[in-house]
């Protein structure tokens, strides 16, 4: 789907050694926080399977919920050894190898906040959200306009807000079994050059949602 070179990024040394040092931070302002915890707390189901993919040592889940496993991945150990929702996690690297190591049909929620500009073979890690979500399961993948922009890939660097939700929807759209795309798109305030000088007005909010249809 995506051209060789639009899955190209700035900096193409190993994400592992990029990654290597904990950043105990958030990359999104209390405003799209709140506005994510909200949607989670709308679409996901006490007492259910959730895999947190590309996370850190916060997961931004309703404090009231409580899952039956939340599973954590990302490439930082010691961040993900201080998200206290996590009953498991792992390391793993998805641009390097993006098969996930669970079974079939083994979630009810996938979960993806701000990371999803960092996959160079998107293609292949929906086809393994898809694989690893039961029937009727839901993922919901959250973005802004914030990056570690070495990282991103060419085609996000150099594309729109707007740009970037057609190309989150086509990502699920590039997987069989997929429901329509659900599009949640609320604007900041200010611009994006008042937004990086901290003026506020809050970061945009973005997700895609999809379930696996039964």
């Amino acid at each position: 789907m995506l051209r060789p070179e639009q899955r190209t990024k700035l900096d193409d040394t190993d994400d592992s050694l990029f990654y290597s040092e904990p950043r105990f931070v958030t990359h999104v302002d209390e405003g799209f926080i709140q506005q994510l915890t909200d949607l989670y707390r709308d679409r996901l189901q006490p007492g259910t399977r959730i895999l947190d993919l590309m996370s850190s040592w916060v997961s931004h889940l309703p404090e009231e919920m409580v899952f039956s496993h939340v599973e954590g991945h990302g490439l930082n150990l010691a961040e993900l050894a201080r998200n206290p929702r996590f009953h498991s996690y792992f390391a793993q690297d998805l641009n390097a190898n993006p098969k996930l190591p669970f079974p079939d049909a083994d979630f009810d929620a996938v979960l993806n906040t701000v990371s999803v500009q960092y996959l160079q073979y998107p293609e292949a890690v929906f086809a393994e959200i898809y694989r690893i979500l039961k029937p009727g399961g839901i993922a919901i993948i959250s973005f802004s306009n914030r990056m570690f922009y070495q990282k991103a890939i060419q085609i996000w660097r150099d594309s729109s807000d707007a740009s970037h939700i057609k190309l989150v929807k086509s990502y699920f759209e590039s997987v069989a079994g997929f429901s329509p795309v659900e599009i949640i798109a609320r604007q900041a305030t200010v611009p994006q050059f008042l937004q990086w000088m901290g003026m506020g007005g809050g970061d945009p909010f973005y997700a895609a949602i999809a379930r696996h249809l039964e």
